[in-house]
């Protein structure tokens, strides 16, 4: 007499887990928006030397910090109740680290539009191609990460970790154009120096990118490719 209503009380279990995880995706999703956008506006204010767009920047990350604490919380207690195995429990430590990721990527794009309010007071006098060549680059790294993870797409994801050299090479060339500036002339050193930051953060904010793509990875095939563990394990 009691399996009709255990069946039905455990269907309604695992449609809530369902709908749990499907709004923990979206809810992630959002952030990455909200993330990239942080990151676009901040380099944008560094190009375009619009104080206001660099403070929306810093106005906004607030929200971010908001958006981790609630995904969080959300992922946290699906762990807890949902007793998660296999791919669901890969889902959910992915998504735990992905918001972590995500969150310090809008912290980073705050410091850019700290840097570029700065460079207005302090402008180094000559264009540097270098940086939104740079920037341009971890935003496509975290476009991709976003879009593997919503497609399911290991190939793409895969294309994100070989970028992350190409982010390094460039940083390393900000540094020393940088170098060459200050030891030229001492007058540019402020604006040399919030230069070699804004590279900085954008190099971390690809290396961000890198764990996203490393967390999708492991979510489509349990895989850990940190490190080259992949490559390691294969010898």
């Amino acid at each position: 007499m009691t399996i009709g209503p255990k069946t039905e009380r455990g269907k309604g279990v695992l449609r809530r887990f369902t709908v749990e995880l499907e709004e923990l995706g979206r809810k992630l999703l959002e952030m990455g928006g909200l993330v990239e956008a942080a990151i676009r506006r901040s380099v944008q204010s560094l190009a375009d030397q619009d104080k206001e767009i660099a403070e929306q920047v810093i106005r906004d990350e607030p929200r971010i910090n908001r958006m981790e604490m609630e995904i969080d919380g959300l992922a946290t207690s699906v762990l807890a109740l949902g007793q998660p195995v296999a791919r669901d429990l890969r889902f959910l430590t992915s998504a735990l680290k992905i918001n972590t990721d995500l969150e310090r990527m809008g912290d980073l794009a705050a410091h850019i539009a700290e840097r570029s309010i700065s460079l207005m007071r302090h402008p180094l006098g000559q264009p540097l191609e270098i940086v939104p060549k740079m920037a341009a680059l971890v935003q496509s790294m975290l476009l991709k990460c976003l879009e593997a993870f919503v497609n399911g797409d290991e190939e793409l994801a895969r294309s994100v970790l070989v970028s992350d050299d190409e982010v390094d090479a460039l940083r390393d060339a900000v540094y020393a154009k940088m170098l060459e500036a200050m030891q030229r002339d001492p007058g540019l050193v402020p604006p040399a120096v919030d230069l070699i930051f804004v590279a900085r953060n954008l190099e971390r904010i690809g290396d961000h990118a890198t764990n996203i793509a490393e967390d999708v990875v492991f979510l489509l095939r349990g895989v850990d490719v940190r490190h080259h563990a992949e490559q390691a394990e294969a010898v």
